[in-house]
């Protein structure tokens, strides 16, 4: 069985293409938080792409933004490719079935302007009641942008 739950916020708006077949895809990366913390005591999180189709892609294009908390069920997807060198590189990636949005654009802009005690540059206090880590330095820069070049997906690439 191949099943996957995460509960995360984007780290940057979400990026909306089209297949050759004008079907829509949308890729994102989420921060989910690790349930212990460092050894200097600090809450570290993962960095988690995500891959969505068709109209879930759209909506999560229309309706999310950086710093959005969502949950996803999908599965993980691992494939590979060779890069321009002939070295072999895989990529692991959840490919999503379904997307909760668990804020609203309007509450995360009324808890940026009046922000709790949990609000600290580390964490954000969310709606399930677990700390989000969302440290400004890792959402502003791509956290996957020194492993390798861009993948571009096409049509015949498809599993459908």
């Amino acid at each position: 069985m191949n099943k996957v739950f995460l509960i995360g916020r984007l780290t940057r708006d979400p990026e909306l293409r089209y297949t050759g077949s004008n079907i829509p895809v949308a890729t994102f990366t989420i921060a989910v938080n690790r349930n212990y913390t460092s050894q200097n005591g600090e809450r570290e999180a993962d960095f988690i792409p995500v891959v969505v189709w068709r109209k879930q892609a759209e909506n999560v294009k229309n309706y999310t933004n950086q710093g959005s908390l969502v949950a996803i069920d999908g599965r993980i997807q691992v494939r590979n490719y060779d890069d321009k060198d002939g070295v072999k590189r895989y990529v692991t990636e959840v490919i999503a079935d379904n997307i909760q949005f668990l804020d609203t654009k309007a509450s995360r802009e009324k808890n940026n302007s009046n922000p709790s005690p949990y609000d600290m540059p580390a964490y954000i206090d969310n709606a399930a009641g677990v700390d989000m880590d969302v440290r400004g330095e890792d959402l502003k820069d791509d956290p996957f942008k020194d492993f390798g070049e861009e993948i571009k997906i096409e049509d015949s690439e498809l599993p459908f």
